[in-house]
């Protein structure tokens, strides 16, 4: 393995990474707006459409994470992944209850819950070809192209994409889906996807490293208590990792919506907030990266969780104000809360990666995905709705009449998220003791 990360390997990284994570930011955030808006204004089917994502990642990210390991080959999966993931994202343009009332015959009461049950289900189909290339081989690829003396460095880059793909899919699809719609937006997003698979069959290379490892049988490695008891720090840097995303859950799949809705930020407001507080984040985080191989990642984690939690308090109590008083106070809880967002990011990515068993990296993809996506996007999002659900805030102006759910989302889904968040201070005394072990 390279003892410096080749600038080949970094168009790789910066590519499938940036095109991955905007998949996933327009699965997270986008999708449930566009449900919001277009199909029926239900909090209530966008959490269970959270929730069974969750569950599709994980299942195949054990299979497809095996798998690589037992074929030797992740580029394969990763470039022919991108491809199908690419189409599955381009065919949700053409879903609307005005098409289903059409094509159907059926009342528009009827062709509403048909597409509410097509978007579910269609986004844990897509889920499943995404998770393969992103969450399974390209993870994997990026654990086997990294070492310990750079992996804070590179981590603090993986850490900042999602934020990026953040800012381009709150700010710029906001704007993109006003002037061309959903359809045509979907359209050239698939395409974007799908193109850069075909560009990864001729640019990734896997790792000199990496052989023909196990079985399919393998998919139950990661949970085998030996595993477990020889893994330790691997372990409770998972469950940090978890709690963080817990944190992160309860809050995130709404915060368009709220900010749409019960703060009244418009398209360019809440564009304009968001990019300010990523962009002003993802600075700050390039420098803490660099200083993460410096010193201990694992202390690191109290500073970046009191930043965190710090941040979705002020989000919280941004509230009340004139319009242009919110907008400032929610921006600058918003960058507090990016900079701890990103920076527990890489560092318990960073730590995972660092206590990985190189010749199981594979294997133990799934077992990653339980704690990075399954139980954080199981717990979060009913911890948000039923926040959200107890606050009972309406919706008011268009739309209100064909509410189901009748609620829109609530401060308080912030508030949870920092109290959440704060659990992380009982596990890192645990992970200090153990890395110094080892």
């Amino acid at each position: 393995m390279d003892s410096v990360f080749s600038r080949k390997k970094w168009t790789v990284l910066l590519l499938f990474g940036i095109i991955g994570q905007i998949a996933w930011s327009v699965e997270n955030m986008y999708f449930n707006l566009f449900v919001f808006e277009t199909i029926e204004p239900n909090l209530n089917a966008i959490t269970l459409m959270v929730q069974l994502s969750g569950i599709a990642a994980t299942f195949v990210t054990l299979i497809a994470g095996t798998l690589s390991d037992k074929i030797g080959n992740r580029r394969s999966l990763i470039s022919v992944g991108y491809i199908i993931w690419g189409i599955t994202v381009l065919l949700f343009g053409f879903i609307s209850p005005e098409y289903a009332e059409t094509l159907l015959g059926v009342s528009y009461e009827s062709a509403v819950k048909i597409c509410l049950v097509t978007v579910i289900v269609g986004d844990c189909v897509m889920t499943l070809f995404g998770s393969t290339a992103n969450d399974a081989a390209f993870s994997a690829w990026v654990t086997d192209n990294t070492e310990f003396s750079y992996r804070g460095r590179i981590e603090s880059v993986v850490a900042i994409l999602p934020l990026a793909a953040m800012l381009i899919v709150a700010g710029g699809f906001g704007i993109l889906v006003s002037a061309l719609g959903y359809k045509l937006l979907f359209l050239i997003l698939g395409i974007v996807i799908s193109i850069s698979g075909v560009v990864g069959i001729f640019i990734i290379e896997d790792s000199e490293k990496l052989e023909k490892n196990g079985t399919l049988k393998d998919m139950i490695y990661g949970f085998k208590p030996s595993v477990i008891s020889g893994n330790k720090p691997f372990y409770i840097a998972l469950l940090i990792a978890c709690v963080y995303g817990i944190a992160c859950q309860i809050f995130m799949p709404y915060l368009i919506i709220y900010m749409k809705t019960y703060l009244g930020f418009g398209v360019v407001e809440y564009s304009i907030v968001f990019g300010l507080a990523i962009i002003l984040g993802a600075t700050v985080n390039v420098f803490l990266g660099k200083l993460s191989d410096k010193i201990s990642k694992v202390s690191s984690m109290y500073v970046a969780t009191a930043v965190f939690a710090a941040g979705l308090l002020a989000m919280y109590l941004a509230k009340g104000l004139s319009h242009t008083a919110t907008l400032i106070t929610f921006g600058i809880a918003g960058f507090v809360m990016i900079c701890g967002y990103i920076y527990i990011s890489a560092l318990s990515g960073a730590v995972v990666r660092d206590y990985t068993p190189v010749s199981d990296t594979g294997k133990l993809q799934g077992v990653r995905m339980i704690f990075f996506v399954l139980i954080p996007m199981l717990l979060g999002p009913t911890i948000g709705n039923a926040i959200n659900a107890s606050a009972n805030i309406p919706l008011t102006g268009g739309g209100a009449d064909t509410m189901t759910t009748l609620f829109i989302p609530a401060p308080e889904i912030f508030l949870a998220a920092a109290l959440v968040s704060l659990l992380i201070f009982a596990l890192i005394p645990l992970l200090l003791k153990l890395t110094k072990k080892s």
